[in-house]
């Protein structure tokens, strides 16, 4: 007689913890109800974490006054962005390089940081971020470098961005015109290549197996989490819904109705 054994799996011990913030810790420049307790257990507790984030627009200061007009107090060391993460891997393909770019305070002083030139004459890299003003004319002067042999690099692959009145382009389609006129595809640095959670991971000394990844959109913090062998969550107080969840091939970790699910959880 055969009998069919249940192995029970003793949950995941999580140390540290990444999120993302839109979505997940502020909706509109508003606190999402529960956020402010779950960042204080965090630094409370001692935990290690870090704030996510694809927009390379602004620097971890901006960030940090940003969240805390919301109420949230989180320090500029636990912010992580998808300029910071850029600057870190062309620091480390390239050190002392040399790029042209399309973006605003957050992504050129991360580069000038790592050491970067930020030059319009033959640049190792075209780098291209987020910006509330694309100029044609540098877009046109990213397509001729790009042209004559600079290696396109971008912050992130989102089309759009949030706003007040709807949606605004961003890097991702910006970067779909660079490429249609050069035919040359960039290397995206942010969410959800895993690249970006593994600088995370090693900005605060953590492990995958021991670290849980929140965020609000399954085509990025979810995907990442996962392909970085973290414990993902899905919170839904931000864009997914568990209806559209069921659609992707992947699934989350597991699905929760917002952070302040978490704080429980936070020892």
């Amino acid at each position: 007689m055969n009998h069919l054994v249940c192995a029970v799996v003793p949950d995941r011990e999580i140390r540290s913890w990444l999120m993302d913030m839109d979505g997940v810790l502020v909706h509109e420049e508003r606190a999402i109800p529960g956020a402010d307790r779950f960042v204080a257990t965090l630094r409370e507790r001692g935990r290690p974490f870090l704030v996510l984030t694809n927009n390379s627009i602004y620097t971890r200061r901006d960030l940090a006054a940003r969240l805390r007009a919301s109420g949230l107090d989180v320090p500029e060391e636990s912010i992580w962005t998808s300029a910071l993460a850029t600057a870190r891997f062309l620091e480390g393909q390239r050190p002392g390089g040399s790029a042209f770019v399309i973006g605003e305070a957050g992504l050129t002083t991360a580069l000038h940081q790592a050491g970067y030139t930020l030059t319009e004459r033959g640049p190792d890299y075209v780098v291209l971020g987020e910006t509330r003003t694309y100029s044609f004319e540098r877009i046109t002067r990213a397509i001729r470098l790009i042209g004559e042999g600079a290696r396109f690099i971008a912050t992130n692959p989102d089309a759009t961005g949030p706003a007040p009145d709807g949606p605004l382009p961003a890097t991702g389609s910006v970067a779909a015109l660079i490429s249609r006129a050069t035919g040359v595809e960039p290397y995206y640095v942010g969410k959800p290549n895993p690249l970006m959670m593994r600088s995370a991971l090693n900005a605060i000394e953590a492990h995958s197996e021991t670290t849980a990844m929140i965020g609000d959109r399954m085509d990025t913090d979810v995907v990442s989490g996962l392909e970085a062998g973290l414990e993902a969550i899905l919170v839904l107080s931000g864009v997914a819904t568990r209806e559209e969840a069921e659609r992707f091939p992947y699934r989350p970790s597991r699905i929760v109705k917002s952070v302040a699910d978490l704080v429980d959880e936070v020892r």
